[in-house]
């Protein structure tokens, strides 16, 4: 059964007597429909009469409308009008753009357009690097989809995608103040999206593509990044796999095992499941298996129906294991789903290894309820905020591109990867450490700026960073 979450909130708008008892009736008759209070607001009072919002958290879409019906039984209550609380805080959009200084007199105006910005203009033409100081290029990402896999929803189009992209440039801006702009792309091809982008690119300080279904999200990242002079990271496989392995590493820590002495198993073979696969061997694990929907990939099969599946094949799965996922999983000491709900039985993670640790990912309803893996898990990560122990790339994406924005990186490579997984792990020290506290919360506000440090350090390390142009210093 679905908790009570503020994405299904109602506010319901009461007009009764003010009269004793008045108020226990409707809060009585809100807890006989499992509505869970959040808020209670006076509007006004009239004529003997008083007018209250109440705000109430349910299930789902059809719980909340259960419990307004409900409310119409109550004598002498009337029900004003209901409001969805999501739908009303995506009127009219979630972001705006606003200028950084006020123009009010002429001479505001001659510098900031013509006939002073001609001047800028001329400067950018002769160091084109130059626009990086002297436009919103140094701060601004866009965020890039074609609705073709939007997470939950599937492939829903890009003007229904919309809402999701402008929630990922609230969270760029929000925890790492990057300037972020949703482009939706009305689009699935291929050499559409690598072409449009790479003719919106000079706009843009990186590129985070979104919600791309696989496997052709893989190759138009893989191009884009060959052909582009800024970063381009598609979150759904990279940051993924980031918070993935920082809350592992913790994991890990807790239960006294090391990532080359434990046996993985990954359920998912898509996107995330790859860019997982492999950040994992690059930090050091040396037995994964992956399961798709028809069991453990391996070696020695028919070739596989695409690259990133017969890459699996060819570099995982050392011992040869075959079978379905509940077989492969005996003795296992991981689990990591980036798959479907439900497919996780909870024999199956009776069935692995001492003080199993499971992450079940698929969003919004993941591979196995906590509930049900509890008896036998020792540590248990979602996606879901309402459970210990989430992972979200919400860690990850907003400091990395603050450090690749800061140093003017060309490129995420897998050092920066590697650095912003161990930053945002190494935020709970190991001390602080809990079975349920093996990941910081999304709102820990020190993350964003350790994961900023630790790949800016990288990337100047490994030679993908450029410096700020010296003509550009000049001209500011």
């Amino acid at each position: 059964m679905n908790q009570h979450s503020p994405s299904y909130a109602i506010t319901i708008r009461l007009r009764y007597s003010d009269s004793p008892g008045a108020m226990g009736k409707i809060t009585t008759a809100i807890g006989e429909a499992d509505g869970a209070i959040g808020a209670v607001d006076i509007v006004n009072i009239r004529g003997g009469k008083i007018s209250r919002d109440f705000t109430v958290n349910a299930r789902d879409v059809d719980h909340g409308k259960r419990i307004v019906e409900h409310l119409r039984t109550v004598e002498e209550v009337e029900v004003v009008h209901t409001s969805d609380r999501v739908f009303l805080m995506h009127l009219g959009g979630k972001i705006e753009v606003l200028p950084k200084m006020p123009i009010k007199t002429r001479d505001d105006l001659s510098m900031a357009y013509t006939p002073g910005v001609a001047r800028v203009c001329n400067a950018i033409a002769e160091d084109p690097d130059s626009s990086f100081a002297l436009t919103i290029r140094h701060n601004t990402v866009a965020v890039v989809s074609d609705g073709s896999a939007v997470l939950g929803l599937g492939n829903i189009g890009p003007r229904a995608a919309m809402p999701v992209m402008e929630g990922k440039a609230m969270l760029f801006k929000e925890f790492a103040n990057v300037d972020a702009f949703p482009i939706c792309l009305d689009t699935q091809d291929t050499e559409a999206i690598i072409e449009t982008v790479r003719q919106l690119a000079p706009t843009f300080g990186g590129i985070n593509l979104e919600d791309i279904s696989a496997p052709r999200c893989i190759e138009i990242e893989q191009r884009l990044d060959k052909e582009l002079e800024i970063p381009v990271f598609h979150d759904d496989q990279h940051g993924t796999a980031i918070v993935v392995l920082a809350g592992l590493k913790n994991s890990l820590l807790r239960v006294g095992k090391t990532l080359a002495d434990v046996r993985i198993v990954v359920n998912g073979a898509g996107a995330a499941g790859t860019a997982i696969v492999k950040l994992l061997l690059i930090s050091g694990a040396k037995d994964i298996v992956v399961c798709d929907r028809e069991g453990a990939i391996h070696a020695g099969e028919p070739s596989q129906p695409d690259d990133s599946k017969q890459w699996i094949a060819d570099n995982t799965n050392p011992r040869g294991a075959s079978g379905k996922l509940s077989e492969v999983i005996l003795g296992a000491d991981v689990f990591v789903g980036v798959s479907a709900p439900n497919v996780l039985q909870t024999e199956d993670v009776a069935n692995m290894g001492k003080d199993p640790i499971v992450f079940a990912l698929a969003n919004p309803d993941p591979e196995i309820l906590p509930a049900n893996a509890a008896p036998h898990v020792r540590i248990m990560a979602t996606g879901r905020s309402d459970f210990p122990n989430q992972i979200n790339n919400v860690l990850c994406f907003p400091g990395l591109f603050r450090g690749v924005l800061d140093v003017r990186a060309t490129t995420i490579n897998n050092e920066m990867k590697l650095a912003a997984a161990e930053a945002i792990a190494a935020t709970i020290p190991e001390s602080d450490l809990l079975d349920d506290y093996v990941i910081p919360s999304v709102f820990d506000r020190r993350v964003a700026k350790v994961v900023a440090q630790a790949v800016a350090k990288a990337a100047v390390e490994t030679g993908v960073a450029r410096r700020r142009n010296k003509a550009a210093e000049d001209i500011l």
